[in-house]
């Protein structure tokens, strides 16, 4: 006699057998991907050379090709840059935190989550290095005993503490979705046929033989890299706000920034999260173990997020006219009635407005709405970050130096360079590792006792 919560729906739907779930997430590793996979991955390869190419351009010619000027000194690449830090949270978030608070439902997303954080940081720790302009110098950044006689880094600065920052943050992403990936590599080093793939899985997956003391000390390890990546996902993005909260610019000179920035990390990580895992359920046939009670827990995470990140700009407004500082009250009305109020609203309502239809379960639950809502919310973060970056700089204390600011070719070109690899990576990731963690499955049915149920 079985019995099945009435509250709680099953993680796996299907009345999955082991065996089923290695067969069909393995099964677009071990056939040939079809003709819409190679349709869209040309695109996107495509995408990302103009941009590469964009990028030789720039460098060729030097920055003077952007639209900077003496004003807006950070434009689209800074934009860019916060914005693909925030994507990478999700991922972190996912496996770290929700691994110590043992929620099972993560494991069919955490995989996937994990891979877009690795790729979302390389887009993102690019921009700052071509904004240096002479990117063969950009080792300067890192302290170490030179001749360069008093030239120094200035631990000081948050610029700094970015580079410490984003480049642990990105260590410890990539290690755990490593290690989490080993025992998966196991299983595909036995079920491929090749010779040469046997090969390469059988060395990435460093002898993986599914021993008792293997599976300790991996269990051991990934809890030590979840305590590790736990910390920094508050930290990469509260140093990263600080880059703009230790200045004197209206608009950015708050302490609110902090816990502002990290919530919206969360929050469009999230959403990108969503974007992609709804169309990999779509073409890899995965509803089975990417349902609609994920898909729903996701859109209450970025509810939550997305409540705080609203909260933050009430605040703003808030602070600024009980402050009594003309310049920040300037700055906010600046930014609702001026040149760029058109970015202002457009982040209002992607942010703000569009993220309050998941209140409605129905929505929640819906497939559509919930992949049209998160590319709302993509837009709208994006967005945001311009607003904050752009329109504080191009109106500051002095009105002789204000202008507008608007990107060239160039700039729009890197940035959608910087998506094409993106995609090019997740597809390229999908075709050669398991997009679901295998090994977690099946350790939440043995540990849910639906695997006894559905024998």
């Amino acid at each position: 006699m079985t019995h099945e919560s009435p509250h709680r729906e099953p993680l796996i739907s299907g009345r999955k057998t082991y065996r089923q779930i290695t067969q069909d997430i393995c099964s677009p590793i071990l056939g040939k991907p079809g003709k819409l996979w190679y349709i869209v991955i040309s695109v996107t390869t495509l995408v990302f050379l103009y941009g590469l190419s964009m990028i030789i351009y720039t460098l060729w010619k030097g920055i003077g090709v952007w639209g900077l000027n003496k004003t807006v000194g950070w434009g689209w690449d800074i934009t860019n840059f916060v914005w693909w830090i925030g994507i990478g949270h999700a991922g972190t978030f996912i496996s770290a935190i929700l691994l110590l608070f043992r929620q099972k439902w993560r494991t069919s997303v955490n995989r996937a989550a994990e891979a877009m954080t690795i790729f979302a940081v390389i887009c993102a720790g690019l921009f700052p290095v071509i904004h240096m302009g002479r990117v063969w110098l950009c080792f300067y950044v890192f302290p170490y005993p030179n001749i360069r006689g008093p030239l120094w880094v200035n631990f000081n600065s948050p610029l700094l503490w970015d580079v410490f920052a984003i480049s642990t943050y990105f260590l410890v992403s990539l290690l755990f979705w490593y290690v989490g990936l080993i025992p998966d590599l196991g299983t595909l080093r036995d079920k491929v046929a090749s010779p040469l793939k046997r090969k390469v899985y059988s060395w990435l997956s460093f002898g993986w033989n599914g021993s008792a003391k293997h599976w300790e000390r991996h269990e051991s390890l990934c809890l030590i890299l979840a305590g590790l990546a736990t910390p920094l996902v508050l930290s990469v993005h509260s140093i990263v706000s600080m880059d703009f909260a230790t200045s004197v610019i209206p608009g950015w000179h708050t302490t609110i920034f902090p816990p502002y920035f990290v919530s919206g990390a969360v929050f469009s990580g999230f959403a990108m999260v969503l974007t992609l895992m709804i169309i990999t359920r779509k073409l890899m046939n995965l509803k089975d173990y990417i349902t609609i009670g994920h898909i729903e827990a996701m859109n209450k995470v970025i509810i939550l997020t997305g409540s705080i990140v609203g909260m933050a700009y009430l605040t703003e407004l808030f602070m600024a006219w009980y402050s009594g500082v003309q310049y920040e009250q300037y700055v906010f009305m600046n930014r609702m009635q001026g040149p760029y109020a058109w970015a202002y609203w457009t982040m209002m309502t992607c942010n703000l407005g569009v993220p309050q239809l998941f209140w409605f379960k129905k929505i929640r639950r819906n497939v559509i709405a919930t992949f049209i809502i998160a590319i709302f919310i993509n837009i709208g973060m994006w967005f945001e970050r311009f607003v904050i970056i752009v329109t504080s700089l191009s109106r500051d204390y002095l009105p002789s130096s204000w202008t507008y600011y608007k990107p060239t070719f160039v700039e729009v070109g890197i940035f959608l360079g910087t998506l094409g690899f993106f995609f090019t990576a997740f597809l390229l990731f999908t075709r050669f590792f398991p997009v679901i963690a295998i090994s977690e499955i099946k350790n939440i049915m043995k540990s849910s006792g639906e695997y006894e149920n559905r024998k």
